[in-house]
C-alpha cells in the first residue's frame, strides 16, 4: 500500500491526505473540481506548516510530505492506487453515485474503504464491484490530531481487506477500535445522541447555549461543549447521523432535535458556514441564543 488514493478534498480528505503523506505514501486525491483539490491541498499545506513551526515535525518531513501529494484531477487518475479511500459529504446517494464511476477505474486488486461516520458499510458495498474488499475506516476530526479510526466490516469484507487497513492505521501511528456493522458505529452512536440532547435542553429553555457548553466543560470535564463541538463537527453531518440513526434503529429516543433541523434548513451549519450555536464573525465566538 504505498499509493493511497482520496476522494474529498474537504476537512477529512485533507485530513487523511496530511497523515498518509506524512507516514511516506503517495497521495492521490480527487474533488469534483480543480478548485476544491487545491483548496483541500492548501489547507494540508497550512497544516503541516504549523506542525514545522510546533516542532512536531521536522522541516524535512513537511517538505518531503509535500513532494509526496498530487492533484487527480480526473478520477480515472486514482487507477494507479493501492487503497482508496472515499471522505465525500455524508449523503449516501453521493457516495453511491462515486463508487459507480470509481469502481471501473480501480485496479482489479485495489481496496476501497468508506470514512462515513454512520451510513451502513454493507449496503454501501453491495453498490460497488468489491464487496469483499470493501470496508468503512472512520477516521476522527481534526485526522492529524485523533488517534482513533473505526474500522467496520460489511458483511462481506473478506479478512485480508480487513488486515490491511489494519496495517495501514498502523503506519498511520493510528489507535483502531473494531465496530460491527450497525447504525453510527461506536462513536457517533454516543456522541452524537449526547449533542442532540444538549441541543433539547438547549430548545426547552432549560439553559442558554453558553451555560450548556460551561456545565459540561467543568462539571463533566469534556475539552469541548457539546454545543461548540456540533458547530465544529457541522450541525449538517449531526443531523444527517442523527437520522441515520433514527431511520436505522427506530427508537424515538434518536429522534433530531426540531432546532438542530431549523439551524440547517437555515444554513446555519457551525463553523463552515460562519454560524451555528455561536456566530463567528467576530474574534470571539458570541452565542446565538
Amino acid at each position: 500500500m504505498q499509493k493511497i488514493g482520496i476522494v474529498g478534498a474537504g476537512q477529512m480528505g485533507s485530513g487523511i491526505a496530511h497523515v498518509c503523506a506524512l507516514a511516506g505514501m503517495d497521495v492521490l486525491i480527487h474533488d469534483i473540481s480543480m478548485e476544491r483539490i487545491e483548496s483541500g491541498l492548501a489547507t494540508i499545506s497550512g497544516n503541516l506548516a504549523r506542525q514545522a513551526n510546533s516542532g512536531k515535525i521536522t522541516e524535512e518531513n513537511r517538505v518531503s510530505a509535500l513532494k509526496r501529494l498530487s492533484a487527480a484531477q480526473d478520477m480515472s487518475e486514482l487507477g494507479a492506487a493501492d487503497f482508496v479511500i472515499e471522505a465525500a459529504t455524508e449523503k449516501e446517494a453521493v457516495k453511491q453515485e462515486i463508487y459507480k464511476a470509481l469502481c471501473p477505474v480501480l485496479s482489479p486488486d485495489a481496496i476501497l474503504a468508506t470514512n462515513t461516520s454512520s451510513i451502513s458499510i454493507t449496503r454501501l458495498a453491495a453498490v460497488t464491484d468489491r464487496p469483499e474488499k470493501f470496508l468503512g475506516v472512520h477516521f476522527m476530526n481534526p485526522v492529524p490530531v485523533m488517534q482513533l479510526v473505526e474500522l467496520v466490516r460489511g458483511i462481506a469484507t473478506d479478512d485480508a481487506t480487513f488486515a490491511a487497513a489494519q496495517s495501514l492505521c498502523s503506519k498511520l501511528g493510528k489507535e483502531t477500535s473494531v465496530s460491527e456493522d450497525f447504525p453510527a458505529f461506536i462513536v457517533n452512536r454516543v456522541l452524537i445522541p449526547m449533542i442532540n440532547e444538549a441541543i433539547y435542553v438547549l430548545y426547552e429553555g432549560v439553559g442558554g447555549v453558553a451555560a450548556i457548553d460551561k456545565a459540561m466543560k467543568l462539571g463533566a470535564n469534556h475539552p469541548m461543549g457539546p454545543l461548540q463541538l456540533a458547530d465544529f463537527i457541522g450541525l449538517d453531518t449531526c443531523l444527517s447521523i442523527m437520522q441515520v440513526l433514527y431511520d436505522g434503529l427506530a427508537d424515538t429516543k434518536y429522534r433530531p432535535c426540531p432546532l438542530l433541523v431549523k439551524y440547517v434548513e437555515a444554513g446555519w451549519l457551525g463553523q463552515k458556514s460562519g454560524k451555528g450555536f455561536y456566530d463567528y464573525s467576530t474574534d470571539m465566538p458570541m452565542p446565538t441564543r
